[in-house]
């Protein structure tokens, strides 16, 4: 059973900043639920250089309907020139908690 509702994945360099875009995001009820994981080691290439920094990711509870209004709201606060801002599809979850989070958003 296909369900409304995605993950929406950002990081952010540090812990204050991704505690900036969940309360921003929950405020716009824009999303239902945050978990912030940290810190991490995040390995990738940026403009010809390696990098090897220490991440923050925020993982995020929405609706597909929300997404574009979302991706706009990390990139305005987001202080990376290119935010990582990816969605996975739920495909399957409990009913109960999926109830919940539809309650939560706009």
């Amino acid at each position: 059973m296909d369900s409304p509702f995605i993950v929406v994945i950002t990081t952010t360099s540090n812990k204050e900043d991704a505690h900036q875009i969940a309360k921003t995001l929950l405020e716009k009820k824009l999303a239902g639920c945050i978990q912030i994981l940290g810190p991490m080691s995040s390995h990738y290439y940026w403009k010809n250089e390696l990098c090897l920094d220490e991440e923050w990711i925020c993982l995020i509870k929405s609706s597909q309907n929300n997404y574009q209004t979302l991706e706009n709201t990390i990139t305005e606060i987001h202080p990376y020139d290119v935010p990582e801002i990816i969605s996975l599809p739920i495909v399957e979850g409990s009913q109960g908690y999926l109830s919940w989070l539809n309650q939560q958003l706009k």
